[in-house]
């Protein structure tokens, strides 16, 4: 029952906005940076390898093990923009809010997506490293549909990408790291999530 319980974490269809976020890629498109499916899969692949896995799922691992408001506070201070801030208070107290309606509790106060996603997996009974990897691949997927949307890009390629960088999840997930190597250096991501907000025409929220 816990892998089903995984799969309902990880599935798009899960109601808290995912979809609509696009994590600066968007921007990436319109500067240039990303156009076609070579140049998408290395912008997500650096994303993923340098910022997500050595930030996002270090507090998701951590959070499974004994949640914490500290680190929940900690996370969200460590969000360099005003958008990638939204996004993750908003998904995390949507998917709290739905954990509510479930009947799991969330001692924690506004929390942030990796939180309220570490608390439903430990409400399951779901092994970190697993609850990693669904983490990892609930935001590759979203990722890669930003990208066939908006670059855009066939599904055949957005399936390619999903298959080659899928491959990865397992090793990213089984990196732990002490908490003061933990890191989401990132600085084209940051300045381009920044610009996403004031960019003229988009389909993503900011």
């Amino acid at each position: 029952m816990s892998l089903a319980r995984l799969l309902q974490l990880a599935s798009p269809t899960l109601p808290v906005g995912a979809y609509s976020y696009s994590q600066g890629l968007e921007a990436a498109i319109e500067a240039g940076h990303v156009r076609d499916p070579e140049t998408a899969q290395a912008w997500i692949a650096d994303v993923l390898e340098l910022a997500i896995a050595r930030m996002e799922a270090q507090v998701l691992r951590a959070q499974i093990v004994a949640p914490s408001q500290a680190l929940n506070d900690f996370f969200v201070a460590t969000r360099e923009t005003a958008e990638l801030r939204a996004e993750t208070l908003q998904m995390g107290q949507a998917l709290s809010r739905l954990l509510a309606e479930l009947g799991i509790p969330v001692p924690i106060q506004d929390p942030a997506f990796p939180t309220s996603f570490a608390i439903a997996a430990r409400h399951w009974s779901i092994q970190p490293c697993q609850a990693v990897v669904a983490y990892l691949w609930s935001w590759l997927e979203n990722q890669v549909m930003t990208a066939v949307k908006a670059v855009p890009l066939g599904q055949t390629a957005g399936q390619k990408m999903l298959l080659s960088l899928g491959g990865e999840l397992e090793r990213l997930a089984s990196l732990e790291l002490k908490e003061d190597a933990w890191s989401n250096l990132a600085p084209g991501l940051a300045f381009l999530s920044a610009r996403h907000e004031t960019q003229y025409s988009r389909l993503f929220r900011s």
